[in-house]
């Protein structure tokens, strides 16, 4: 009888840029929260893997344990599976990568949730209680003793987002580390989500086939009421959206209603850089609170942008960077290294840009074939992946064959971008700006880049000389 369950979503162990400030996804609360309102016992983490054996090693009480996992965690979150099975414990684990990849999970838990698990869930809990069948669980895959595998066929995306009840972090354990990124990291950052889906289809990204490409939005209302149960003077917002302004209709009148309602809070978010196509947009989005955007620039050379499928051009990029500085609101951009017309030279001419267009702050990311993309299906296809090592797949290592350079130089390229636009020198530039958050964060960055050197040794020495043999799974 299931009556005790717990919820884990375990942080990395490789040193990242999210080390210091870490944001735990919303899968596991928003489950922990359906099913404590179905009179459930349950208590949510996100913690470390020798964090997790340190609290339950001599106290382990459960019927359950869900485990959400991406594709950078799977290894650990297997391996913390194992451990639970060990015990004589149930366990079933979902997420964007064992939805691409529930075989492979298999091996390690008893039950596999393949897409949005807000129906799947319950209706698993509900089988185990002897209530209904396995077969009934929508995107449930499982171990048969007489049939194999079975794979259930995956569940329509929740459409009415309202449905879904209010994340609970009462629930949530993350240890000594208070919630917080962005502009006000010594508040506790607080996640919403407002809506699901992407209608794009850049190649490199899992969101559609996950979530879907039609958008799914949440009631003005609904959100709202959401905000009002937290106090602006201890915590902040980041809208957990994929683009939070993809209505621009709609994500005026939130914004105007936060306005109207005084509610004061500071908030980030993610968007595309189309959003500055709109001033009055803009405009809301600071009188709202907006201090922080993290925008997807991808690159700045047009074949690459067209090799992604990422419509937009460099001169939209830096209008959009003008647009927003002189609003005061403050820029990450994301930049991609490794596409197949990608060289030395364009990962250079992007920290160029990014320098003399004076970006607050920016993450240069070693492109990564994640399961469910269509990009990894075409790595598989020309047999280019190097080798299945998930923890590795984290935007900091190079786990394909690039076209126009080595795999050494590809990982050269990104230490040196961060190298170059962390230097002290240009950390030092911010703060002559008066943009001291991006100081602080550049004094952090040049310390990471230096360390992360130290800490991957053993990884860089072994690609310095890469064969190109493929290597086998690592699960």
């Amino acid at each position: 009888m299931i009556k005790k369950i717990i919820f884990l979503e375990l942080k990395s162990d490789k040193l990242h840029i999210y080390s210091k400030f870490e944001l735990p996804r919303l899968g596991n609360i928003i489950l922990a929260t359906i099913m404590k309102k179905k009179n459930y016992d349950v208590k949510a983490y996100f913690l470390k893997e020798s964090e997790i054996y340190n609290r339950f090693d001599s106290n382990l009480t459960a019927d359950l344990v869900a485990i959400s996992t991406i594709t950078s965690t799977a290894l650990v979150s297997y391996r913390v599976a194992d451990y639970f099975r060990s015990k004589g414990i149930k366990v079933v684990i979902g997420g964007l990568h064992v939805t691409f990849q529930p075989k492979e999970a298999l091996e390690h838990a008893d039950f596999c949730i393949m897409g949005e698990g807000e129906k799947a869930l319950p209706m698993l809990v509900d089988a185990l209680n002897n209530q209904i069948s396995l077969k009934e669980v929508p995107g449930l895959a499982w171990k048969d003793d007489h049939k194999g595998i079975i794979i259930n066929e995956i569940a329509r995306p929740v459409d009415n987002l309202d449905s879904i009840p209010y994340s609970d972090f009462t629930l949530l354990d993350t240890g000594d580390k208070v919630m917080g990124i962005g502009f006000n990291a010594t508040k506790q950052t607080i996640p919403i989500q407002t809506s699901r889906g992407c209608p794009y289809g850049c190649t490199f990204c899992s969101v559609t086939a996950m979530f879907g490409r039609r958008f799914r939005y949440r009631s003005i209302q609904n959100i709202i009421e959401e905000m009002k149960k937290y106090n602006p003077k201890k915590q902040t917002i980041f809208f957990y959206d994929d683009n939070f302004t993809s209505n621009v209709k709609r994500t005026k009148e939130l914004l105007r209603e936060i306005i109207r309602l005084k509610l004061n809070f500071s908030w980030s978010t993610q968007v595309r850089v189309d959003v500055a196509k709109d001033s009055e947009l803009l405009d809301l989005m600071v009188k709202a609170g907006c201090e922080l955007l993290y925008i997807g620039f991808e690159s700045v050379d047009p074949e690459a942008l067209k090799e992604m499928k990422k419509s937009q051009t460099v001169e939209e990029i830096k209008w959009a960077i003008k647009e927003i500085r002189k609003r005061g609101i403050h820029i990450h951009g994301m930049f991609v290294f490794g596409f197949d017309v990608d060289t030395l030279q364009t990962t250079r001419a992007c920290v160029d840009f990014a320098i003399k267009e004076k970006i607050d702050t920016v993450q240069f990311i070693i492109l990564t074939p994640f399961p469910g993309t269509e990009l990894y299906s075409r790595m598989e296809d020309e047999n280019r992946i190097i080798d299945y090592q998930w923890d590795q797949y984290d935007g900091h290592h190079v786990k394909f064959i690039p076209k126009k350079m080595s795999v050494w130089e590809l990982q050269q390229a990104q230490i040196e971008a961060h190298k170059r636009f962390y230097a002290i020198k240009h950390v030092i530039s911010r703060l002559l700006r008066r943009r001291i958050w991006a100081f602080l964060i550049g004094i952090y960055a040049n310390r990471l880049n230096r360390k992360w050197v130290k800490w991957e040794k053993t990884y860089l020495e072994g690609i310095k000389n890469f064969s190109g043999i493929k290597k086998v799974p690592t699960v």
